[in-house]
């Protein structure tokens, strides 16, 4: 059987402590130094603490914070990446100087695909759609794609999950002319643990979240510990909720998550009805993330459309413009064919089935 050898660390020298008999501490044979477990615990936090904050100031520095006057965005980028216009409308954005607050994050999936190849899925999604307005495809719009890293908050999460409900079963049958139907129903119980893997949740408002949940999901496995060459040529959106925000939408998604696994196990019935649910957090995992969107956006005078492409899957999401005047000009065309295949089209049908002998 395996053996797990816990060893310590002097802090002062870094020499193997060893366990001093008859007291409650450990010494150091090298710097005769002596701590208690509970002061290597603390110290331990300390260092740990410090080792983030230090993590964190080093991101801050080269970072720089840009807003859009016209849109209002909020935007970040290294400062090897030229940030002047706004990927969403277009505009000159104003750089407020270096980042402040706590905004490192601890993951990030890299890009998988880079520009060309995003804007040949563009091209390949919108190839069937006829009535685009003729700038919306044109190179000069194309080349305004943006890589953006948008944040997220991501959660695993050890569950004790019940629930408690009902299931019916039917059964038909006929007797003469009489039609009998019976339904039975059920007591069902089923209890696990459950463990949910990367809930994946926007660190966003509302109106970015519509659009983030079209290009879902990103796979666990791509995650990556976070480094600040990944995002060299591209900018950040800033987040703007966090995590305490957003925890009472996870669970919530936990739940449903919860009630369709345990309601899964129950065979054999015509229908399952959840009456009752308990679930136990037991333990959960939270860590800021940066995934990779490519946007594209179109502006009109009444509004702003915007085309995402998951930056790792390939998978788009967008809602495209309508040139009204093709639109026009097409119905009408239909409208007429339409008018003279009701004028002429039976007669000339009939003309035809009969000159065949039909």
């Amino acid at each position: 059987m395996a053996q797990t050898v816990i060893t310590y660390k002097c802090p002062n020298c870094s020499g193997g402590l060893e366990y001093l008999p008859g007291t409650d501490q450990l010494g150091c044979p090298f710097c005769e130094s002596k701590f208690t477990e509970a002061e290597l615990q603390g110290m331990k936090a300390h260092q740990q603490a410090e080792e983030d904050q230090h993590k964190q100031d080093e991101f801050n520095e080269h970072m720089l914070e840009y807003t859009c006057p016209s849109c209002g965005a909020e935007i970040l980028a290294d400062e090897n990446t030229a940030a002047d216009i706004c990927p969403y409308c277009h505009n000159p954005v104003a750089a407020k100087g270096k980042l402040s607050g706590a905004l490192r994050p601890d993951t990030v999936v890299p890009f998988k695909y880079d520009s060309k190849a995003a804007k040949e899925k563009f091209l390949e999604s919108m190839s069937k759609k006829w009535f685009l307005p003729k700038d919306f495809l044109a190179p000069a719009h194309l080349e305004q794609i943006q890589g953006i890293y948008y944040p997220f908050w991501v959660a695993d999460a050890d569950t004790d999950c019940a629930i408690d409900g009902v299931a019916t079963k039917v059964r038909t049958w006929r007797h003469g002319d009489t039609r009998y139907t019976e339904t039975s129903k059920y007591s069902i119980y089923r209890k696990g643990d459950i463990h949910f893997e990367d809930l994946s949740t926007a660190a966003l408002s509302e109106a970015d979240k519509a659009m983030l949940e079209g290009i879902l999901p990103f796979p666990a496995t791509c995650h990556e510990e976070f480094s600040m060459k990944y995002l060299s040529g591209f900018v950040t959106k800033k987040r703007n909720l966090e995590k305490k925000a957003v925890q009472d939408e996870v669970k919530r998604r936990i739940y449903g998550y919860a009630d369709q696994i345990l309601k899964n196990t129950v065979h054999g019935y015509n229908n399952v009805t959840v009456l009752d649910r308990k679930v136990y957090i037991k333990h959960s995992n939270w860590e800021y993330c940066l995934m990779p969107i490519w946007i594209l956006t179109y502006n009109t005078p009444k509004r702003r459309y915007t085309f995402a492409m998951n930056g790792y899957t390939g998978k788009t999401y967008g809602e495209m413009p309508i040139d009204w005047k093709k639109l026009i000009i097409v119905a009408g065309i239909v409208g007429v064919a339409v008018g003279l295949l009701a004028g002429f089209g039976l007669p000339l049908l009939g003309l035809l089935l009969g000159g065949a002998g039909l």
